[in-house]
């Protein structure tokens, strides 16, 4: 009797269906199925390079706008302001008379304006009759120069030195005139011409 194949045919045909469909569907490179959500990012646009250049472009300003601006230049040190209160200040008006007396002051002239003051007042000082033939020449570290009009005054004046030193530094502070050099009148010359005799005394007068 010839063998039957019921067992055999159909289940042989379906077991070569099976693996043809399972070959036919694809499969993941680790075996395992593909994950959810993978298609749709595969599907999303990638962006071609001028959209690469345009988002970096726009991510370089968005940092620039953050960083800090700096200024380039000096630095200036902030300047305190200054209120003038109700003492006296530098910058305040003053009157012609400070002013000038501010610039002497400050120039180191004090010394010099006071003396030239006495000289001024010098009648009133030592007297009409005596500034009528004793006259101040020249004040000097502390050396007072007087200048008389004939001998008989330079002795006069010599006697009352310690009297004026006395009035001088009342007038200009203690200390302020320590000596008194009193020179009698100046003789006229009577040299004339380019040349003269040696030893020559000239007119026999006294000048002093």
């Amino acid at each position: 009797m010839p063998e039957s194949s019921t067992g055999s045919g159909p289940q042989s045909g379906n077991s070569e269906d099976t693996e043809a469909v399972k070959k036919s569907a694809p499969e993941s490179p680790s075996g395992t199925p593909p994950a959810e959500g993978s298609v749709s990012r595969a599907s999303e646009h990638e962006p071609t390079g001028l959209d690469l250049a345009r988002s970096t472009a726009a991510a370089v300003r968005g940092s620039a706008a953050q960083r800090p601006s700096y200024k380039w230049g000096r630095s200036r040190r902030p300047e305190t302001a200054e209120l003038s209160g109700s003492h006296p200040d530098g910058r305040d008006p003053m009157t012609l008379s400070a002013s000038l007396e501010r610039l002497v002051t400050d120039s180191g002239w004090a010394a010099d304006v006071a003396v030239r003051a006495v000289f001024a007042r010098w009648p009133e000082i030592v007297g009409a009759e005596v500034a009528a033939h004793c006259q101040p020449e020249t004040y000097r570290d502390g050396h007072l120069t007087i200048r008389t009009d004939s001998t008989a005054w330079a002795t006069q004046m010599r006697l009352l030195a310690p009297q004026v030193v006395r009035r001088m530094n009342e007038e200009l502070g203690d200390a302020s005139v320590l000596r008194i050099d009193v020179q009698g009148p100046e003789g006229p010359s009577w040299r004339r011409g380019p040349r003269s005799v040696r030893g020559a005394r000239g007119p026999r007068d006294t000048y002093g």
